[in-house]
């Protein structure tokens, strides 16, 4: 259905009534020009965070199933009052939770992953005349359990939706487009008016919140271009688009800051075949997303492997670990939490040298020790302090001449 425009509107573009009808005159005038519109909503302003809140006040370890339980109500909030307000402006809509609309999950409750999507009965209302709400950030397991899909879950609905009718994706957001780096952090960074899915992928995994790593994944397999877009006004945004050849032209199209990091250390690890298997195998079974890998021998035969991981994370990787020393005589585990990831990304790294080193002679201009470092073919990132991660993004953006008239694109170095 190429003549489908799937709409998405976060927290911030539906935070009280008004902003709910501005959204629906949005999704209004996109149905008076022929097009068929499907809304997928993410819950009121902060009410994500109020639930988790109330979750905390009366355990201090809920279970995740009974989380998503809770959670999912947010969403099913704002798509009835959506499908209120536009039965109230004359046009006739209906609203889904991801379980009427069948978007079936695997049962990692508050981390889930889409498992299929039938899109029957979106198709169905479509070709009857109605506007198409669904609530994203949830789905549904073969059994019937509410899953989310962690946080920017709506997005990755957005693009799953998008991709299973064949139509085109407007993310509508507090922000108007994809900026070189974070704007409240970044005073001069400038919007950028296309990226490609693998450098926004990159800058989505390393702290970019305009869009979650997910749903970019699902957007560059599927081939479905994403318009990142202002919910407060009608100028263009950011394409995020297949790679062009012109694009690696510039050696660095942003910067990003990962906050609220924690590096884990296992000391006295075995330096036999099998162990960091056992470790991190242990970690995956778990479900927790590990990063920035780097295993040392200090001493002969004994090992030293340390990761980065979420800080909320934090609390169950203790407890893998814990059970790893009592297995393995010897083995101690320490855990650092004020820690920070900055990262530089680019096509251009492929064709252009010297990116490293203007990175790091940045960072030591500013006083700021590096204590990892890890790359890909298009981005360079350095675990850091979490004091000093502003000033550090600051630096990396400034050096690459990302702000104002100032973006470099040829020239080796």
């Amino acid at each position: 259905m190429r003549d489908t425009v799937v709409m998405k509107f976060g927290g911030t573009s539906v935070a009280d009534g008004e902003k709910i009808r501005q959204a629906a005159g949005r999704a209004i005038r996109a149905r008076r020009q022929g097009r068929h519109v499907v809304m997928v909503l993410s819950a009121m302003g902060h009410t994500t965070d109020e639930l988790v809140d109330l979750a905390r006040q009366v355990s201090d370890n809920p279970p995740k199933r009974e989380m998503d339980q809770l959670l999912v109500t947010g969403e099913q909030v704002t798509i009835s009052l959506m499908a209120m307000a536009l039965e109230g402006m004359g046009v006739p809509a209906i609203s889904f939770t991801a379980g009427q609309m069948g978007m079936v999950t695997d049962d990692a409750h508050t981390k889930a992953k889409i498992k299929r999507i039938d899109v029957r009965r979106i198709r169905r209302q479509l070709d009857e005349g109605k506007i198409v709400i669904v609530a994203g950030f949830q789905g549904v397991t073969e059994d019937g359990h509410m899953t989310t899909l962690g946080r920017g879950g709506s997005n990755v609905t957005l693009v799953a939706i998008a991709a299973a009718l064949g139509g085109e994706c407007e993310n509508y957001t507090d922000v108007d487009g994809v900026y070189t780096a974070d704007p409240r952090i970044v005073p001069n960074a400038r919007r950028i008016a296309r990226i490609s899915y693998d450098e926004m992928l990159e800058l989505a995994s390393l702290g970019a919140n305009v869009l979650h790593n997910r749903a970019v994944e699902f957007a560059k397999k599927y081939d479905v271009p994403i318009h990142v877009r202002s919910s407060l006004s009608n100028r263009k945004g950011t394409w995020i688009v297949s790679q062009s050849q012109d694009m690696e032209r510039i050696v660095v199209s942003g910067a990003a800051l990962k906050k609220d990091l924690a590096a884990v250390t296992l000391k006295n690890v075995p330096d036999r075949p099998g162990l960091a298997a056992e470790v991190f195998h242990s970690l995956a079974a778990a479900g927790i997303v590990v990063d920035d890998i780097i295993q040392t021998e200090p001493v002969p035969k004994l090992a030293t492997i340390s990761f980065t991981i979420e800080l909320s994370d934090l609390p169950e990787v203790e407890a893998v670990c814990d059970k790893l020393c009592r297995k393995h005589t010897g083995m101690v585990c320490e855990a650092r939490k004020d820690l920070a990831k900055v990262s530089a990304v680019g096509l251009g790294m492929r064709i252009h040298t010297g990116v490293a080193e203007r990175m790091f002679a940045a960072l030591a201009k500013g006083g700021i020790n590096i204590r990892n470092i890890t790359t890909s073919e298009i981005k360079i990132s350095c675990i850091i302090d979490q004091a000093q991660g502003p000033e550090a993004l600051r630096l990396i953006h400034d050096a690459f001449g990302l702000g104002g008239k100032g973006r470099k694109k040829t020239g080796r170095k």
